[in-house]
């Protein structure tokens, strides 16, 4: 290596040393204006960027004074693209004599992974079969209409009603998962048609806005269990899991009867979600953020529903069966979406590695026909948080190999039955809120 300024092998000059930091420089760059993350061993400094970074700005701080590798390769597809945005932001590089991964990772489980997605992507895993998601979505629109040829056949009785309530609940919960496969799989080459397509389903058939179920959701794959970075899970002073509870009792905390959690979240957990809870944040993040493309998008799927239901019961009895589909909409949604995640690990930052932190947070339940269809495949939760941009329709090919991996490093792959699963959340619950309980009284 000849010195600055000296000429290169090619007879040009060479350009200044690169920086070199260790980790202990850069664990102290995770401040609120002053964030570092590494990324294959180079060092960026985002502090400025992260309020331009397209997944949001809280997604990629959420990485500050830490390695983003695994998370780099997990949300992205076209990494070289990606790497363009990074370039300005480069300030330098890991000092040789530190290794790749900070707070003794398990490097061989790291290396194992990364061959792993190596062998999937040789394999044409992470390629989109676009008959597959056609015929998801045409299902959905067969059920949409389904349900009001329903009540125009056999009137707006309280049988035909139930009956429609219940086909537009199911068609509901299928566009939750078809708008999720678009927000994180290329089923369309271009991702600007992918981000139209979702646009189309969360808010057409959902009346959602697309920005601000990716501005949730990505958080969650991010730092999956985690509080504060996760809000999924952030969900004191209602409900307390994990390690809040000991919190909340220990600090003499009691908002409500935590110790009746698992009770009381019959009333205000799977009933209200999409009903109040969603359409309130979901409003509010469209104003603050003025997306006003998704407020239009969303705004067609209310004037479409009225549209279709006012003829048969009126404004007021349309709103009623409205309110009727979304209380059957949040059962859904509240019970499959939590049954892979509540029942796991949930707590503060511990700054795993990719693997072993989505493995902590996630668990699958046993696949069948039904299962897979009634879930949209999130039963298959482990590979779906492993590998965020794989298509749900390859997750039984790769979940054998996952399960290898796993075994190899001592790691757990627990997989449950669907009853099992559903019952571990008002147990998880309950076990939580007796936590919180004992923690309480103890002087």
């Amino acid at each position: 290596m000849g010195r600055p300024g000296e000429p290169g092998p090619g007879g040009g000059a060479r350009g200044p040393p690169v920086p070199t930091y260790g980790w202990e420089e850069i664990r102290k760059h995770c401040l609120p204006t002053d964030k570092w993350l590494v990324m294959e061993r180079k060092v960026y400094d985002i502090s400025r960027w992260a309020e331009r970074h397209p997944g949001g700005s809280r997604l990629i701080s959420h990485h500050a004074g830490e390695d983003a590798t695994e998370a780099f390769h997990a949300f992205h597809q076209d990494l070289g693209f990606v790497r363009k945005f990074l370039k300005p932001l480069l300030i330098g590089e890991l000092a040789p004599g530190e290794p790749s991964q900070d707070r003794q990772q398990n490097e061989q489980l790291i290396e194992d992974f990364r061959a792993l997605r190596r062998a999937m992507e040789d394999m044409k895993l992470f390629e989109a079969d676009t008959k597959f998601f056609s015929l998801i979505l045409g299902h959905i629109l067969l059920m949409e209409g389904l349900a009001w040829l329903v009540i125009y056949l056999l009137g707006a009785g309280w049988g035909p009603t139930l009956l429609a309530a219940v086909v537009l609940a199911i068609s509901q919960a299928q566009s939750w998962c078809l708008q999720h496969d678009l927000g994180h799989v290329s089923v369309f080459k271009k991702s600007r048609w992918n981000h139209v397509g979702q646009q189309f389903v969360m808010g057409q058939l959902k009346g959602f806005s697309a920005h601000w179920w990716n501005f949730r959701h990505f958080q969650h794959h991010a730092k999956p269990n985690v509080f504060y970075k996760d809000p999924d899970v952030t969900l004191a002073p209602v409900f307390l899991l994990g390690e809040s509870s000991v919190e909340y009792g220990k600090k003499k905390r009691r908002y409500l009867p935590y110790n009746h959690q698992h009770q009381y979240f019959f009333l205000i957990g799977p009933p209200l979600l999409t009903l109040v809870n969603f359409e309130v944040e979901n409003l509010a993040y469209m104003l603050v953020c003025m997306k006003w493309a998704d407020l239009l998008w969303a705004l067609s799927f209310y004037v479409r529903f009225f549209t279709c239901y006012v003829p048969f019961y009126g404004i007021l009895g349309t709103l009623l069966f409205f309110i009727l589909v979304r209380v059957l909409e949040s059962h859904w949604f509240v019970w499959i979406t939590q049954m892979n995640h509540l029942p796991r690990d949930i707590g503060s930052e511990k700054h795993r590695d990719w693997v072993s932190g989505q493995l902590k947070a996630t668990c699958n339940v046993q696949p069948s026909l039904f299962v897979d269809w009634f879930c949209g495949h999130l039963n298959f939760q482990i590979e779906h948080h492993l590998f965020p941009t794989m298509p749900r329709h390859n997750y039984h090919k790769i979940a054998p190999l996952v399960k290898s991996l796993c075994a190899k490093h001592g790691l757990s792959y627990e997989v449950k039955p669907f009853a099992q699963a559903l019952m571990d959340i008002v147990g998880t619950l309950k076990k939580s809120g007796d936590a919180w309980l004992e923690a309480y009284l103890h002087e």
